[in-house]
Protein backbone atom coordinates (compact mmCIF):
# COMPACT_ATOMS: atom_id res chain seq x y z
CA UNK A 1 0.00 0.00 0.00
CA UNK A 2 1.02 3.62 -0.29
CA UNK A 3 2.84 5.91 2.22
CA UNK A 4 0.38 7.47 3.87
CA UNK A 5 1.66 11.30 6.16
CA UNK A 6 -0.78 12.48 8.77
CA UNK A 7 -0.37 15.74 10.72
CA UNK A 8 0.13 15.19 14.41
CA UNK A 9 -2.69 16.99 15.98
CA UNK A 10 -3.71 14.82 19.30
CA UNK A 11 -1.38 14.12 22.82
CA UNK A 12 -1.96 10.60 21.58
CA UNK A 13 -0.19 11.02 18.27
CA UNK A 14 2.25 13.04 19.95
CA UNK A 15 3.31 10.07 21.99
CA UNK A 16 3.36 8.13 18.96
CA UNK A 17 5.70 10.62 17.28
CA UNK A 18 8.07 10.65 20.13
CA UNK A 19 7.86 6.70 20.83
CA UNK A 20 8.95 5.63 17.29
CA UNK A 21 12.54 6.60 17.76
CA UNK A 22 13.41 4.56 20.69
CA UNK A 23 10.81 1.82 18.85
CA UNK A 24 12.79 2.03 15.66
CA UNK A 25 16.47 1.50 17.79
CA UNK A 26 15.47 -0.83 20.52
CA UNK A 27 17.45 -3.73 18.73
CA UNK A 28 20.62 -1.38 17.85
CA UNK A 29 23.38 -1.48 21.25
CA UNK A 30 24.88 2.03 20.07
CA UNK A 31 21.73 3.66 20.14
CA UNK A 32 20.81 5.67 23.40
CA UNK A 33 16.99 6.46 24.21
CA UNK A 34 15.43 9.36 24.82
CA UNK A 35 13.32 10.46 27.52
CA UNK A 36 9.74 10.39 26.29
CA UNK A 37 8.57 12.92 29.09
CA UNK A 38 11.28 15.69 27.84
CA UNK A 39 10.56 15.00 24.24
CA UNK A 40 6.50 15.60 24.84
CA UNK A 41 7.53 18.69 26.10
CA UNK A 42 9.45 19.70 23.84
CA UNK A 43 6.65 19.86 21.34
CA UNK A 44 4.29 21.40 23.95
CA UNK A 45 4.22 25.73 22.78
CA UNK A 46 3.61 25.89 26.80
CA UNK A 47 6.73 24.20 28.10
CA UNK A 48 9.35 24.90 25.68
CA UNK A 49 9.99 28.75 25.21
CA UNK A 50 11.18 28.29 21.83
CA UNK A 51 7.51 28.88 20.07
CA UNK A 52 7.86 32.16 21.40
CA UNK A 53 10.03 32.58 18.16
CA UNK A 54 9.42 29.21 16.32
CA UNK A 55 6.48 27.00 14.89
CA UNK A 56 6.34 23.37 14.63
CA UNK A 57 4.54 20.85 12.63
CA UNK A 58 4.79 17.17 12.91
CA UNK A 59 4.56 14.18 10.49
CA UNK A 60 3.93 10.63 10.82
CA UNK A 61 3.82 8.30 7.80
CA UNK A 62 1.68 4.76 7.79
CA UNK A 63 1.67 2.35 5.72
CA UNK A 64 -0.43 -0.52 6.26
CA UNK A 65 -1.91 1.05 9.27
CA UNK A 66 1.56 0.84 10.86
CA UNK A 67 3.95 3.69 11.94
CA UNK A 68 7.59 3.86 9.40
CA UNK A 69 8.40 7.53 9.54
CA UNK A 70 8.20 10.68 11.34
CA UNK A 71 9.40 14.20 10.98
CA UNK A 72 8.93 17.72 12.41
CA UNK A 73 9.09 20.92 10.47
CA UNK A 74 10.38 24.13 12.42
CA UNK A 75 11.02 27.93 11.23
CA UNK A 76 12.44 29.94 13.39
CA UNK A 77 10.95 33.72 12.51
CA UNK A 78 14.39 35.26 14.42
CA UNK A 79 17.23 33.02 13.48
CA UNK A 80 15.81 33.56 9.83
CA UNK A 81 15.93 37.20 10.18
CA UNK A 82 19.34 37.39 11.65
CA UNK A 83 20.65 35.66 8.88
CA UNK A 84 19.00 36.80 6.25
CA UNK A 85 17.51 33.85 5.04
CA UNK A 86 14.17 31.91 4.77
CA UNK A 87 14.71 28.28 5.54
CA UNK A 88 12.05 25.72 6.94
CA UNK A 89 14.03 23.46 9.04
CA UNK A 90 13.62 19.65 9.25
CA UNK A 91 14.36 17.63 12.85
CA UNK A 92 13.22 14.66 14.33
CA UNK A 93 13.63 12.58 11.31
CA UNK A 94 13.60 8.80 11.89
CA UNK A 95 12.50 6.27 9.09
CA UNK A 96 12.15 2.87 8.14
CA UNK A 97 14.92 2.14 4.94
CA UNK A 98 12.25 3.03 2.20
CA UNK A 99 13.17 6.14 0.13
CA UNK A 100 9.20 6.15 -0.27
CA UNK A 101 9.05 6.56 3.19
CA UNK A 102 11.50 9.60 3.58
CA UNK A 103 10.69 11.26 0.26
CA UNK A 104 6.79 11.94 1.53
CA UNK A 105 7.91 12.91 4.96
CA UNK A 106 10.51 15.65 3.31
CA UNK A 107 7.74 16.59 0.72
CA UNK A 108 5.46 16.88 3.72
CA UNK A 109 7.84 19.69 5.35
CA UNK A 110 8.64 21.06 2.07
CA UNK A 111 4.74 21.90 1.24
CA UNK A 112 4.42 23.35 4.65
CA UNK A 113 7.37 25.36 4.54
CA UNK A 114 6.02 26.77 0.80
CA UNK A 115 3.11 27.49 2.64
CA UNK A 116 4.49 29.61 4.75
CA UNK A 117 6.58 31.51 2.24
CA UNK A 118 9.90 29.60 2.79
CA UNK A 119 12.43 29.11 0.15
CA UNK A 120 15.08 26.22 1.21
CA UNK A 121 14.98 23.30 3.31
CA UNK A 122 17.41 22.63 6.17
CA UNK A 123 18.30 19.83 8.16
CA UNK A 124 17.86 18.23 10.44
CA UNK A 125 18.37 20.76 12.35
CA UNK A 126 16.17 21.66 16.10
CA UNK A 127 14.17 24.43 16.92
CA UNK A 128 17.84 26.51 18.29
CA UNK A 129 21.24 25.14 18.19
CA UNK A 130 20.47 23.67 21.85
CA UNK A 131 18.37 20.91 19.91
CA UNK A 132 19.83 17.99 18.50
CA UNK A 133 21.13 18.43 14.97
CA UNK A 134 23.06 16.89 12.62
CA UNK A 135 22.74 13.32 10.80
CA UNK A 136 25.49 11.31 11.63
CA UNK A 137 27.69 10.40 8.60
CA UNK A 138 30.39 8.74 10.80
CA UNK A 139 31.06 6.83 14.02
CA UNK A 140 28.02 4.22 13.74
CA UNK A 141 29.69 1.51 15.60
CA UNK A 142 30.01 3.90 18.95
CA UNK A 143 27.79 4.41 21.47
CA UNK A 144 25.46 7.23 21.40
CA UNK A 145 25.87 9.98 24.32
CA UNK A 146 22.83 11.40 25.86
CA UNK A 147 23.86 14.80 23.95
CA UNK A 148 24.21 13.35 20.09
CA UNK A 149 21.71 12.32 17.93
CA UNK A 150 22.20 8.28 16.43
CA UNK A 151 20.86 7.24 13.35
CA UNK A 152 21.35 3.99 11.01
CA UNK A 153 23.83 4.28 8.30
CA UNK A 154 20.97 4.35 5.48
CA UNK A 155 19.90 7.95 6.05
CA UNK A 156 22.16 9.82 4.09
CA UNK A 157 21.63 7.75 1.04
CA UNK A 158 17.79 9.18 1.58
CA UNK A 159 19.01 12.63 2.22
CA UNK A 160 21.31 12.49 -0.84
CA UNK A 161 18.53 10.64 -2.97
CA UNK A 162 16.12 13.80 -1.99
CA UNK A 163 18.96 15.91 -3.51
CA UNK A 164 19.58 17.63 -0.46
CA UNK A 165 23.56 19.05 0.09
CA UNK A 166 25.78 19.11 2.39
CA UNK A 167 25.50 22.81 4.74
CA UNK A 168 27.87 22.20 7.49
CA UNK A 169 29.32 19.74 9.21
CA UNK A 170 30.71 19.45 12.55
CA UNK A 171 33.31 16.65 14.29
CA UNK A 172 33.31 14.97 17.49
CA UNK A 173 36.49 13.87 19.84
CA UNK A 174 37.01 11.06 22.10
CA UNK A 175 39.63 12.40 24.25
CA UNK A 176 41.89 10.11 26.83
CA UNK A 177 41.78 11.71 30.25
CA UNK A 178 43.85 9.53 32.00
CA UNK A 179 47.02 11.40 31.68
CA UNK A 180 49.30 13.97 32.52
CA UNK A 181 47.40 17.66 31.93
CA UNK A 182 49.57 18.41 28.63
CA UNK A 183 52.65 21.07 29.60
CA UNK A 184 51.17 23.31 26.32
CA UNK A 185 47.90 23.61 28.32
CA UNK A 186 49.84 24.68 31.61
CA UNK A 187 51.83 26.73 30.36
CA UNK A 188 49.48 28.82 28.19
CA UNK A 189 46.70 28.88 31.27
CA UNK A 190 49.34 30.45 33.47
CA UNK A 191 50.43 33.04 30.67
CA UNK A 192 46.51 34.11 30.15
CA UNK A 193 45.93 34.41 33.41
CA UNK A 194 48.51 36.84 34.42
CA UNK A 195 48.23 38.24 31.12
CA UNK A 196 44.14 38.96 31.31
CA UNK A 197 43.90 39.29 35.10
CA UNK A 198 41.74 36.37 35.12
CA UNK A 199 40.44 33.58 37.72
CA UNK A 200 38.23 30.73 38.04
CA UNK A 201 35.35 31.59 40.23
CA UNK A 202 34.57 28.21 41.90
CA UNK A 203 30.82 27.54 42.62
CA UNK A 204 28.94 24.70 44.30
CA UNK A 205 25.65 24.71 43.13
CA UNK A 206 22.74 26.60 41.08
CA UNK A 207 21.59 28.43 43.32
CA UNK A 208 25.37 29.83 43.88
CA UNK A 209 25.90 30.57 40.56
CA UNK A 210 23.00 32.56 40.13
CA UNK A 211 23.61 34.26 43.59
CA UNK A 212 26.74 35.17 42.93
CA UNK A 213 25.81 35.48 38.86
CA UNK A 214 22.49 36.52 38.34
CA UNK A 215 21.60 35.19 34.53
CA UNK A 216 25.14 37.26 33.89
CA UNK A 217 26.44 33.43 32.63
CA UNK A 218 23.75 32.54 30.87
CA UNK A 219 23.87 36.23 28.73
CA UNK A 220 27.66 35.30 27.92
CA UNK A 221 27.25 31.83 26.33
CA UNK A 222 24.46 33.85 24.14
CA UNK A 223 27.22 36.16 23.27
CA UNK A 224 29.82 33.50 22.57
CA UNK A 225 27.52 31.47 20.35
CA UNK A 226 26.66 34.36 17.79
CA UNK A 227 28.32 32.98 14.77
CA UNK A 228 27.49 29.07 15.57
CA UNK A 229 25.63 27.17 13.04
CA UNK A 230 22.02 28.54 12.76
CA UNK A 231 22.73 31.27 16.06
CA UNK A 232 19.57 32.79 17.35
CA UNK A 233 19.81 34.90 19.78
CA UNK A 234 18.07 33.82 22.95
CA UNK A 235 14.84 35.13 24.59
CA UNK A 236 14.68 36.04 28.15
CA UNK A 237 12.43 33.05 28.89
CA UNK A 238 14.95 30.75 26.71
CA UNK A 239 17.48 31.98 28.65
CA UNK A 240 15.43 31.04 31.96
CA UNK A 241 13.89 27.35 30.62
CA UNK A 242 17.70 26.17 29.48
CA UNK A 243 19.17 27.42 33.13
CA UNK A 244 16.39 25.28 35.24
CA UNK A 245 16.50 22.48 32.47
CA UNK A 246 20.31 21.69 32.70
CA UNK A 247 22.04 23.69 35.45
CA UNK A 248 20.20 22.03 38.29
CA UNK A 249 21.77 18.48 36.86
CA UNK A 250 25.05 18.85 37.33
CA UNK A 251 28.53 18.15 39.11
CA UNK A 252 29.67 21.59 39.79
CA UNK A 253 33.03 19.88 40.17
CA UNK A 254 32.99 20.10 36.04
CA UNK A 255 31.32 23.81 35.85
CA UNK A 256 34.04 25.75 35.68
CA UNK A 257 33.28 29.81 35.15
CA UNK A 258 36.21 32.34 34.14
CA UNK A 259 36.49 36.00 34.89
CA UNK A 260 38.40 38.91 34.53
CA UNK A 261 39.24 41.62 36.98
CA UNK A 262 36.02 43.25 37.19
CA UNK A 263 34.18 40.23 38.18
CA UNK A 264 32.61 39.79 34.68
CA UNK A 265 32.05 35.99 33.30
CA UNK A 266 34.29 35.62 30.39
CA UNK A 267 34.51 31.58 29.74
CA UNK A 268 32.18 29.23 30.56
CA UNK A 269 33.25 25.09 30.36
CA UNK A 270 30.36 22.91 31.83
CA UNK A 271 29.83 19.15 31.24
CA UNK A 272 28.28 15.87 33.07
CA UNK A 273 28.80 12.28 33.35
CA UNK A 274 27.83 10.16 30.63
CA UNK A 275 24.31 8.76 31.46
CA UNK A 276 23.48 6.79 28.06
CA UNK A 277 23.75 3.60 29.53
CA UNK A 278 21.28 4.77 32.75
CA UNK A 279 18.67 5.89 29.59
CA UNK A 280 19.84 2.01 27.99
CA UNK A 281 18.48 0.58 31.16
CA UNK A 282 15.31 3.07 31.69
CA UNK A 283 14.11 2.82 28.00
CA UNK A 284 13.73 6.47 27.84
CA UNK A 285 10.81 6.31 30.77
CA UNK A 286 11.36 7.77 34.35
CA UNK A 287 8.54 5.94 35.80
CA UNK A 288 8.22 4.01 37.78
CA UNK A 289 11.76 3.45 38.50
CA UNK A 290 14.26 5.23 36.01
CA UNK A 291 14.54 8.03 37.71
CA UNK A 292 17.15 6.08 39.98
CA UNK A 293 19.22 4.82 37.41
CA UNK A 294 19.68 8.47 35.91
CA UNK A 295 20.36 9.79 39.67
CA UNK A 296 23.30 7.68 40.46
CA UNK A 297 24.64 8.47 36.96
CA UNK A 298 24.54 12.05 37.34
CA UNK A 299 26.00 12.03 41.11
CA UNK A 300 28.40 9.34 40.38
CA UNK A 301 31.99 9.79 42.31
CA UNK A 302 33.43 7.21 39.39
CA UNK A 303 32.92 7.16 36.25
CA UNK A 304 34.09 5.57 32.87
CA UNK A 305 32.94 8.21 30.29
CA UNK A 306 31.92 11.97 30.77
CA UNK A 307 29.94 14.56 28.10
CA UNK A 308 31.74 17.64 27.51
CA UNK A 309 28.73 19.51 26.79
CA UNK A 310 30.18 23.42 26.26
CA UNK A 311 32.55 25.48 26.37
CA UNK A 312 32.07 29.20 26.24
CA UNK A 313 34.28 32.34 25.81
CA UNK A 314 32.98 35.94 25.13
CA UNK A 315 33.71 37.32 21.84
CA UNK A 316 36.10 39.81 22.75
CA UNK A 317 37.46 37.11 24.91
CA UNK A 318 37.93 34.56 22.05
CA UNK A 319 41.59 33.53 20.36
CA UNK A 320 43.27 34.46 24.00
CA UNK A 321 43.34 31.37 25.49
CA UNK A 322 40.84 31.08 27.68
CA UNK A 323 39.71 27.73 26.54
CA UNK A 324 43.04 26.91 28.00
CA UNK A 325 42.34 27.77 31.37
CA UNK A 326 38.92 26.24 31.86
CA UNK A 327 40.28 22.75 30.60
CA UNK A 328 43.59 23.30 32.99
CA UNK A 329 41.02 23.85 35.88
CA UNK A 330 38.67 20.31 34.61
CA UNK A 331 41.25 17.93 33.77
CA UNK A 332 42.38 17.27 37.10
CA UNK A 333 38.56 16.46 38.15
CA UNK A 334 38.70 13.90 35.33
CA UNK A 335 41.48 12.04 37.01
CA UNK A 336 40.08 12.45 40.11
CA UNK A 337 36.81 10.30 39.10
CA UNK A 338 38.39 7.87 37.19
CA UNK A 339 37.50 8.96 33.70
CA UNK A 340 38.85 7.45 30.83
CA UNK A 341 37.58 8.93 28.03
CA UNK A 342 35.74 12.53 27.19
CA UNK A 343 33.42 12.85 24.48
CA UNK A 344 33.20 16.10 23.57
CA UNK A 345 29.84 17.48 21.86
CA UNK A 346 29.90 18.68 17.81
CA UNK A 347 32.69 21.58 16.80
CA UNK A 348 31.81 22.67 13.63
CA UNK A 349 34.27 21.42 11.06
CA UNK A 350 35.88 24.85 10.89
CA UNK A 351 36.14 26.01 14.62
CA UNK A 352 39.99 25.00 14.07
CA UNK A 353 40.62 26.91 17.34
CA UNK A 354 38.63 24.63 19.54
CA UNK A 355 39.95 21.47 17.78
CA UNK A 356 43.34 22.31 18.43
CA UNK A 357 42.26 22.66 21.94
CA UNK A 358 41.63 18.69 22.46
CA UNK A 359 44.20 17.82 19.66
CA UNK A 360 46.76 18.21 23.01
CA UNK A 361 45.29 15.50 24.45
CA UNK A 362 45.43 11.51 23.28
CA UNK A 363 42.90 11.26 21.36
CA UNK A 364 40.73 10.56 18.11
CA UNK A 365 38.24 12.57 15.89
CA UNK A 366 35.42 9.52 15.09
CA UNK A 367 32.63 10.76 15.02
CA UNK A 368 31.18 13.64 11.79
CA UNK A 369 27.91 14.90 11.55
CA UNK A 370 26.28 16.61 8.54
CA UNK A 371 23.51 19.50 7.95
CA UNK A 372 22.25 19.67 4.65
CA UNK A 373 20.29 22.24 2.67
CA UNK A 374 17.92 22.61 -0.81
CA UNK A 375 16.29 25.00 -2.37
CA UNK A 376 12.82 24.52 -2.47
Amino acid sequence: MAVVIQEVKSKWQLYQFVKFYNDLYKDCKEFCPRLILDEMHTFDPKKNPSYDVCESVQYLAYRDGKIVGRIAGIINRVANEQWGVRKVRFGWIDFVDDTEVSQALLDAVVAWGKSKGMDSLNGPVGFTDWDYEGLLIEGFEYLAPMASLYNFPYYERHMEAYGLKKENDWIEMQLQAQCETPERVLRIDKLVRERYHLRVEKVHSSKELERKFGMEYMDMLDEAYQKLYNFQPMTPRQKEHYKQVYFPLLNFDFVTIVVNDKNEIVGVGLGMPDISHALRRCKGRLFPFGWISLLRALRAKKMEVFDLLLIGVRPDYQGMGVNAVIIAEQHPYFRQYGIQRVETTSIMETNTRNIANWEMFPHKQHKRRRAYEKKI
